[in-house]
């Protein structure tokens, strides 16, 4: 227990704490929307088109973030756009979209001899986290976290009635560009953390989790945001103890609240 807690005072891994927490947090909160509009795979199709963009930055010698942002930005208009024009032929096209995304990045990495460079980006790394990373990440999450409450009423109709909030003259298209563009955002944030092959899982699972217990939409955000910060918090420790990467711990963390919430309810009932 002492050396875990020595742990946590190293300067790279209280960078990687506060930085982590504040992703998992902003992840957490869209992942509501995303569940609840059954926009699951959009996190998961941006994670993996930002590991070939990260893999042609390393083959190309390119700054990482200079090439893997605008891809997952542009990205995330296209596949918002495809799931709402075709819907579930939409999550159809994602699917396949964002496999071969990752099939891409994979060839790239092999084809340039830099496979061991993109192990940190596919599962995360808490050493990759600097200074700038952890500058980026407040401003970031403050700019996600400041437009969810500012939008809140809106998003909130939008994602219980879309309908409704169309007949009411909200321009709802607009609406989930936004949501789309603040995934890309914890997308983007998160690949170097958690990794681009799990990045989706910390959107996702705190979502889902809270919806179990939840008795309402603001409920709902903030369970999940607590569920993934204690998540984030014992996954970075069980990366710790066990010598695994940091997204394989947050991710395995996620899961066995997911499994303990549903066991806890299902006993109750």
């Amino acid at each position: 227990m002492n050396d875990i807690i020595e742990i946590f005072t190293y300067p790279f891994v209280y960078r990687a704490l506060i930085a982590g927490s504040l992703i998992s947090v902003c992840a957490s909160v869209l992942g509501v929307i995303l569940v609840l509009k059954h926009y699951s795979l959009i996190g998961h199709g941006l994670s993996e088109i930002g590991f070939a963009s990260l893999s042609l930055s390393s083959a190309l010698n390119l700054p990482a973030m200079y090439v893997a942002a605008p891809s997952v930005f542009a990205s995330s208009f296209v596949i918002m756009f495809v799931s709402r024009k075709y819907r579930t032929a939409g999550d159809i096209a994602i699917a396949a979209a964002s496999s071969s995304a990752l099939a891409l990045g994979i060839a790239i990495s092999s084809l340039s001899g830099k496979t061991s460079n993109m192990n940190s980006y596919l599962f995360g790394s808490v050493l990759a986290v600097d200074e700038v990373d952890l500058v980026t990440a407040v401003i970031l999450s403050v700019i996600v976290i400041v437009t969810f409450i500012v939008l809140y009423n809106r998003l909130f109709l939008i994602t219980y009635n879309e309908d409704y909030a169309r007949s009411l003259g909200i321009n709802t298209a607009l609406y989930q560009m936004i949501i789309s563009v603040l995934t890309a955002l914890v997308v983007v944030m998160g690949m170097k953390m958690t990794g681009t092959l799990l990045i989706s899982g910390v959107i996702i699972l705190p979502a889902v989790t809270a919806k179990i217990i939840a008795s309402g939409f603001k409920s709902l955000v903030i369970i999940s945001g607590v569920i993934s910060f204690i998540a984030f918090i014992g996954g970075l420790t069980l990366s710790f103890v066990f010598n695994i990467p940091a997204g394989a711990g947050v991710i395995l963390m996620n899961t066995a609240v997911l499994i303990l919430v549903r066991l806890a309810v299902r006993k109750r009932k």
